[in-house]
């Protein structure tokens, strides 16, 4: 495995590295690996340097300012950085310059991260493959010809190749999950409202949530805790009871072949470790798409408003008709689908009452082609479905409902794939707890 956030921060208080040092791995992978994969929008090399030297010269000081003192990471280029250019991965926004720090990225400074680039995403994370933007697009490092995910396309593959320790991306409808489940890192999704959004690009006000993409669970907390500002400690699971996962079946049962094993194999391994796995379904989660959509796209198409009158043609030809697409959803709908809303969450909670926490796999497929339109979703059936919705079909559900979710690696031969783990809503640290404990027994992380 390669480093982590913690094993770093063990390295370097026991002053086997140092912060230059750091950024100076996360620099040669950029160099080895950046131009291939196109994750990177902007790198700031002397910048992130001169912040390492400061960290460790206030570290020989005895100066700690944080659980992330000295360590390097990178934000999705959909975030605020004073004084810095946020593209979103659009010519519309080539030249609009961040007034303030996002307060996430405040977070992040007062625990003494070192921000080292800006990654490349789906053009205003409209999209799932990170094909779309202005920058061209975000390739898979297994494999050049598919797709890193999306829209935090960019966030995903620099975990993934050490392009930096951490990434900090968005999720609307799987935006976190979606890019780390294909390029096998671990993603977490907070629950709805947990990590403030002011000086992130919106999407859908409704929707956006913010988190960290890792290596490890125990990253993730580490970086959430940081984000959400909160001093809670992810407590392990009872140990006088067996964990109890609730297996979620029908809608999410069309699988690609190759996703199908992985999962399989995975709860064998869990359940061996004793870990129960029982039955579990979300009424009338079918609905979920067309909920989304409504809501989503006359979000999306209101903020978008003033630039597609004005710079119309600086969109990519698929994010455009998107979003324009949303000016064409009635208010009637628009209102509906955030009433269904309601019952989809408690569909969620009742799917929850009974176990520790849902899983299915994160993705029904694995990366598909980059400029693929469909794919087969289950070879058993033909069933073939646009790459998009497929990609879309197991995540954007628990961005409606708000409730924590997590992607972690499974072991799998060939492209990755990733198993979710949805916990119950306000109790992200939970979630994260459940999750340690599956990376533990089943072997679960990059």
């Amino acid at each position: 495995m390669s480093r982590t956030l913690a094993s770093a921060t063990v390295d370097l208080r026991a002053s086997r590295t140092s912060s230059v040092a750091l950024v100076e791995e996360a620099l040669a992978a950029i160099d080895a690996h950046a131009a291939h994969t196109n994750a990177f929008v902007t790198v700031d090399r002397e910048g992130a340097l001169a912040a390492a030297r400061t960290a460790d010269r206030d570290r020989q000081q005895q100066v700690n300012l944080g659980p992330l003192h000295g360590l390097p990471i990178s934000l999705k280029d959909l975030i605020d950085v004073a004084g810095v250019v946020t593209t979103a991965g659009s010519r519309v926004l080539a030249h609009r310059v961040a007034p303030a720090d996002a307060t996430v990225v405040t977070r992040l400074r007062d625990a003494g991260a070192i921000i080292i680039g800006r990654t490349n995403l789906h053009e205003f994370a409209l999209g799932t493959t990170s094909e779309d933007s202005a920058f061209g697009p975000v390739r898979h490092p297994r494999d050049h010809r598919r797709s890193a995910g999306g829209s935090s396309g960019g966030s995903a593959v620099a975990v993934a190749t050490g392009m930096g320790l951490a990434s900090i991306g968005t999720d609307t409808g799987g935006s976190v999950r979606i890019p780390a489940s294909v390029c096998g890192v671990v993603g977490l999704k907070p629950t709805l409202g947990e990590v403030p959004t002011d000086g992130v690009i919106p999407l859908s006000t409704s929707l956006d949530h913010v988190g960290p993409i890792t290596r490890t669970v125990e990253d993730a907390a580490l970086l959430w805790k940081v984000l959400a500002n909160t001093p809670t400690t992810t407590a392990a699971p009872d140990a006088a009871r067996p964990l109890r996962l609730g297996r979620l079946g029908g809608y999410f049962d069309a699988l690609d072949e190759r996703v199908r094993a992985a999962f399989e194999g995975t709860l064998t391994w869990l359940k061996g470790g004793g870990v129960e796995i029982v039955p579990a379904a979300i009424a009338n989660v079918e609905r979920a798409p067309a909920i989304y959509v409504n809501i989503v796209l006359p979000e999306g198409a209101a903020w978008h408003a003033r630039y597609l009158d004005t710079h119309g043609d600086g969109y990519t030809t698929n994010v455009r008709a998107r979003l324009e697409s949303g000016r064409n959803i009635t208010a009637m709908a628009y209102l509906e689908a955030l009433a269904a809303r309601a019952p989809l969450t408690a569909a969620v909670d009742a799917a929850l009452a009974d176990v520790d926490a849902l899983v299915l796999p994160t993705l029904p497929i694995v990366a598909p082609v980059i400029g693929e339109a469909d794919v087969v979703l289950d070879a058993r059936s033909g069933q073939t479905i646009p790459v998009r919705a497929a990609m879309l079909k197991h995540t954007q559900v628990f961005n409606l409902s708000g409730h924590p979710a997590i992607t972690l690696p499974m072991p799998v031969q060939g492209l990755p794939a990733g198993l979710q783990l949805v916990g119950r809503r306000g109790d992200t640290a939970g979630l994260l707890a459940i999750a340690a404990t599956c990376e533990r027994i089943g072997g679960l992380h990059a």
